[in-house]
């Protein structure tokens, strides 16, 4: 059956299905800074063509070397951005399209590849608030609403994100331990 096709062998299972969860809850938080970048760099299309090619992943089709070379695109566009904030939002859209090739391996530099557009986006909200901190938790929360129970599951497959030392790497964190809090789906349903 196609929805539980295995994404790749490592140290636990993760389907497809699984990485279309983490495709699309990246995708929302790059689609939220896109205009960021965009305003920045006009005329730079790479991060919306990798959001585009997330989406043709997400929505479906099977993953390709599209969704790596639209990463690899987006992520050098982040390079030549002129701001932290561009650079931010490109990243978010080349995390989104690297989503498609997330690896079951239990390691904690995976999380980035799961929550690292959210805090990005958070980070971005801060700079655009004067640095203001509190906008970026209210971020982070709403990122906490956004994700479902299947992407909670997934991400507790992997150990938890490290506390960095750069703000996004803080606010990653922060999100991590906030979802790894969150009841998981058999704990809310109560005993049948």
């Amino acid at each position: 059956m196609a929805a539980r096709r295995q994404a790749g062998s490592g140290d636990f299972d993760l389907t497809v299905d699984e990485l279309r969860v983490v495709a699309r809850y990246a995708v929302q938080h790059a689609e939220d800074v896109l205009p960021v970048f965009e305003q920045a760099v006009p005329g730079d299309p790479r991060p919306r063509a990798a959001i585009e090619a997330a989406l043709v992943f997400v929505d479906g089709a099977d993953r390709t070397k599209r969704q790596r070379i639209a990463a690899v695109d987006a992520h050098r566009a982040a390079q030549a951005a002129p701001s932290e904030a561009a650079r931010l939002a490109a990243r978010s859209a080349g995390d989104a399209a690297a989503a498609a090739y997330l690896h079951p391996l239990a390691r904690a530099s995976q999380v980035g590849h799961i929550l690292r557009a959210a805090a990005s986006a958070a980070r971005i909200g801060e700079l655009a608030a004067g640095g203001d901190p509190a906008v970026g938790a209210a971020l982070l929360d709403r990122s906490r609403r956004r994700a479902t129970p299947a992407l909670v599951d997934v991400l507790r497959r992997y150990p938890p994100a490290p506390d960095g030392r750069s703000r996004v790497a803080r606010l990653m964190s922060a999100l991590d331990g906030a979802l790894r809090r969150t009841p998981a789906a058999d704990e809310t349903e109560g005993d049948s």
